[in-house]
C-alpha cells in the first residue's frame, strides 16, 4: 500500500508539473493521498515494532489500520467536497464519460495492478509462513537438544 501511494504521489507530481506548472499543489486529493502515505508508513512502523516486541501484540497496528481506513472515503470524495484541480468522476454507476479506448486501457491497468497487488500479498504471506515454520523447527530442535 505504501509503495502504491508513493507511486501515485510521484507520478501525479510528474504529470502535474506540465499540466499545472508546479510539482505540488495543496489540492484536496493530493493532500489526502499524502496523508494516506504517511498513515501507511506509520502502520508499517507500528507493525514492525509490534512484531519485534516478541509477544506478537498486533492489536495496536490493527486498530490504527481501522482508524486509517477513514481516509479512504475522504480521498474518493475529495474532488466533490472541495474545489479541486482534479476532474470529477469519469465513471459512475451505469455510465462512463470516457471514450471506449481509454476505458479499456483503464480497465486493463486496473486489472494489472490488482493482479500485481495480489501477487505481492501472496508472496508476503508465503514469507510469513516460511518464517513461522523455520522458527517452529528451531524451537523443536532446541527442545530435542535440551532433552538429550
Amino acid at each position: 500500500g505504501a509503495f502504491f501511494a508513493l507511486l501515485c504521489l510521484i507520478t501525479g507530481s510528474l504529470w502535474g508539473r506540465p499540466a499545472w506548472g508546479t510539482w505540488w499543489v495543496w489540492d484536496g486529493r493530493l493532500t489526502s493521498m499524502l496523508v494516506l502515505f504517511f498513515l501507511y508508513c506509520a502502520y508499517v512502523a507500528l507493525a514492525d515494532a509490534a512484531s519485534r516486541d516478541g509477544e506478537g501484540n498486533s492489536r495496536i497496528p490493527a486498530i490504527f489500520g481501522l482508524v486509517g481506513a477513514v481516509n479512504i472515503p475522504v480521498i474518493h470524495y475529495s474532488v466533490l467536497w472541495w474545489n479541486s484541480l482534479h476532474q470529477p468522476p469519469s465513471i459512475t454507476m451505469g455510465q462512463s464519460q470516457m471514450a471506449p479506448a481509454f476505458l479499456w486501457g483503464l480497465l486493463a491497468a486496473t486489472l494489472g495492478f490488482s493482479l500485481l497487488f495480489g501477487g505481492i500479498v501472496l508472496a508476503r504471506m508465503r514469507t510469513i509462513l516460511a518464517h513461522a515454520q523455520a522458527e517452529a523447527r528451531l524451537r523443536r530442535r532446541a527442545m530435542e537438544a535440551g532433552d538429550a
